[in-house]
């Protein structure tokens, strides 16, 4: 079976598929925007790399979210509620954790079918 890289660069690939499933790297926002902001940059960039892959938001199996406070989860979930396919909503994980940089403030990784 054939492994399938997306935007592959020298550290990571921005997305990886195997056996029909796909594995999306994490995402994050621009640094400084607040966490409404950088959670509608992550799920844009999810949408791309789904496109770029053949698939949608409809195919995502799985989601971990990663907050650099728990205080901002009801204003991520504003986002992501209005973003997720209602009936399609994929098996999820959120938590809190130390990000790359502080001004990061969400990282969303997901897994999704191919079609």
């Amino acid at each position: 079976m054939t492994i399938t890289r997306f935007g592959t660069g020298p550290r990571m690939s921005e997305a990886v598929a195997f056996n029909g499933i796909l594995w999306v790297a994490g995402q994050v926002g621009d640094p400084g925007a607040s966490v409404a902001d950088q959670t509608r940059q992550c799920l844009a960039e999810v949408d791309r790399i789904l496109a770029a892959a053949g698939t949608d938001k409809t195919r995502i199996l799985s989601a971990q979210i990663w907050l650099a406070d728990m205080a901002s989860f009801a204003e991520m979930n504003s986002v992501w509620d209005a973003w997720v396919p209602q009936g399609q909503t994929p098996a999820r994980a959120t938590g809190e954790a130390k990000l790359a940089t502080p001004d990061y403030l969400v990282e969303i990784i997901v897994t999704a079918a191919l079609r």
